[in-house]
């Protein structure tokens, strides 16, 4: 039974278009529907999208119709000629004299059809696209998940409270998703074999979590030691399977790498052979009509190279993220809700430190429009102004937060020494703070020694409420990580010796496979500076001693050929070299920020790569 309730044309949509629901053509986008977990009723959705696409067909179909009757008369019989001639056997018969007002409805209405198709077929899109990236994110998170489950399991509570505890972690992203579904559906239906099922069946991840929550709801039958057993073995074969996906992730990033040095070398390269070819050929500097006013069509060549360096860039930073796993991702920052929090957070904030940079910037910019400067480097000085502190409150929150991280692994080491030795957690912290120095670390393992020692005759809750204020005040993504199994597992009842040596195993891991990654992706921020030293390098050397020389040879005549004395203009010529150079340091800038340590940095690198070609222009006498 479909679910109408909702609002009015929700309802009427419904009454409308649902005999379109249990057409066979969309059994493939239920599927779908299922699988991208987008709402709560196929049917709704499905009225929805064939209700949008008549309200397209209609608002093309009319505007296709205002658009075709507004062309000027000659224009629209010069469209009908080439159409004629270009149709087999039809260019064979004379034209037929069609009514223009019939003409134009006809191609209004092909359009509008058209359109409405799109419409549908664009929800089938949409439903594949959604469900794909849900896969992905299953993929990346689950083992993160099972490994979790793996020191749940050897807790006293039953199997639902440890899929919640996975549920409640946001950093398992869609996997935690897919259990808090398990959990609902086991609720509505009364049976967690039920739930596992249904969700089985549904996943979009039909090669990994499907597979998974089926083999869990046997082991699970089978008793605690075989459910164990089980865990433990597919969080081997998991990582295994995400070193090969990392591997894979390394390989592709090596060819984006090289991909990346040709597409920003060869927009430099064109503005140089549009020189040399401007001097030959004069229709290059023939004027065009643009938007923005009368140009010649090599200036649309060179600002639209400068504009497809800025695509490059942004596409490949975009990649680099894309690509870097999930559980290394950089930290996300936000700002201070109010003006005092964002003034004192700025020097070791990010987001407050752009905030506070906007109006930096903007006085930055007004001063250098003041002085005269061109409207490019204003520009250009402003980015900076903003970028440039932005990145260094960026970088020194990162490497603040990389000491924090490799203390964390040290004192969580030493707490599962005390543990190991029969020593309760709060008593084992606070030892650990007396006795070990964890440098940037202390002050926040001082506060949870001190708040683990309000725990005696209170329960688990304060203990979880210090953990999670320890994992606040410490703000990296591996204590998010790790200090939250402690929580869960200790929560569910497990063996604290066993969960620390579960804890000191999956820190190992992430600080490996954090300095592993760092190590492979600072070979890219080394592709992307030395790619823009390149091309500074390369437009320098043609400014210096290449311009001067087709300058005067575009105003000699000599064979009876003649050349386009205005061809080569080197004031002209040398702020478009310039403008083309700083686009491809924006773009290499982002590219090797990206590969650092995120867009923070990207901006960083950006503004440190558009300071040194400025400085090298200006040093030469190019500005």
């Amino acid at each position: 039974m479909a679910d109408t309730e909702g609002s009015t044309l929700d309802r009427s949509l419904y009454a409308l278009f649902s005999r379109h629901t249990d057409r066979t053509r969309h059994d493939r986008d239920r599927r779908r529907y299922r699988a991208a977990n987008v709402g709560s009723s196929f049917d709704v959705f499905l009225a929805r999208v064939y209700g949008l696409s008549w309200v397209t067909f209609l608002a093309v179909t009319v505007g296709l119709t205002a658009l075709t009757l507004t062309v000027p008369t000659a224009v629209w019989r010069a469209l009908g000629g080439t159409l004629h001639a270009a149709l087999p056997v039809v260019n064979r018969v004379g034209a037929p004299d069609v009514p223009r007002l019939y003409t134009a409805l006809l191609a209004a209405l092909v359009g509008g059809l058209l359109a409405k198709r799109g419409v549908v077929t664009g929800s089938g899109v949409y439903l594949r696209w959604t469900a794909s990236a849900r896969r992905s994110d299953i993929e990346r998170t689950l083992p993160g998940a099972v490994r979790y489950l793996r020191a749940l399991s050897a807790g006293s509570d039953g199997h639902r409270t440890m899929l919640r505890k996975v549920a409640e972690q946001d950093a398992y992203g869609e996997t935690a998703v897919a259990f808090r579904s398990v959990l609902n559906r086991a609720a509505l239906t009364g049976s967690l074999d039920s739930g596992l099922e249904m969700v089985a069946r549904d996943t979009p991840s039909r090669d990994l979590l499907s597979p998974f929550l089926l083999k869990f709801r046997e082991h699970a039958a089978q008793g605690e030691d075989a459910l164990g057993a089980y865990l433990d073995l597919e969080s081997r074969m998991l990582s295994h399977r995400q070193a090969r996906a990392r591997q894979r992730a390394s390989d592709f990033l090596e060819l984006l790498a090289e991909l990346f040095i040709v597409l920003l070398v060869l927009p430099a390269l064109l503005v140089i052979v549009l020189t040399v070819m401007a001097v030959l050929s004069p229709g290059l500097s023939a004027p065009v009509t643009t938007p923005f006013g009368s140009t010649t069509l090599r200036a649309v060549f060179v600002y639209g190279a400068a504009g497809f360096s800025l695509l490059v860039g942004a596409g490949a930073a975009w990649l680099v993220d894309a690509l870097r796993p999930p559980d290394q991702a950089p930290p996300s920052y936000s700002p201070a809700k109010t003006v005092t929090g964002v003034l004192s957070g700025a020097p070791s904030n990010p987001a407050s430190a752009a905030l506070v940079c906007v109006p930096v910037a903007l006085l930055v910019t007004a001063g250098c429009w003041s002085l005269g400067y061109h409207p490019v480097n204003v520009g250009l000085f402003g980015y900076v102004a903003f970028g440039l502190p932005v990145g260094l409150v960026a970088v020194r929150r990162a490497r603040r937060d990389d000491a924090k991280d490799r203390e964390l692994k040290d004192f969580v080491h030493a707490v599962a020494g005390h543990v190991s030795l029969g020593k309760p957690f709060s008593a084992a912290v606070e030892r650990v703070a007396r006795d070990v120095d964890l440098g940037p670390l202390q002050a926040d393992v001082d506060d949870l020694a001190f708040n683990t020692s309000l725990m005696t005759g209170r329960g688990a809750d304060v203990r979880t409420e210090a953990l999670d204020q320890f994992v606040e005040r410490v703000g990296t993504p591996l204590a998010a990580q790790t200090m939250g199994l402690v929580t869960g597992a200790l929560d569910v009842g497990s063996d604290a010796e066993d969960v620390f040596e579960t804890l000191q195993t999956e820190v190992g891991r992430l600080v490996h496979e954090r300095k592993a990654l760092r190590s492979s992706l600072m070979v890219y921020v080394a592709v992307g500076w030395t790619t823009a030293l390149l091309v500074v390098g390369i437009t320098v050397a043609v400014n210096l001693y290449v311009l001067d020389g087709f300058a005067q040879l575009s105003t000699v005549a000599d064979g009876g050929m003649a050349l386009d004395p205005n061809a080569v203009d080197p004031a002209r010529d040398r702020l478009r070299f310039y403008v083309v150079t700083q686009t491809t340091m924006l773009a290499c800038g982002w590219f090797a920020g990206s590969a650092s340590r995120g867009r923070y940095e990207a901006l960083l690198h950006s503004s440190l790569l558009v300071v040194l070609t400025y400085g090298i222009y200006a040093g030469v006498g190019l500005l």
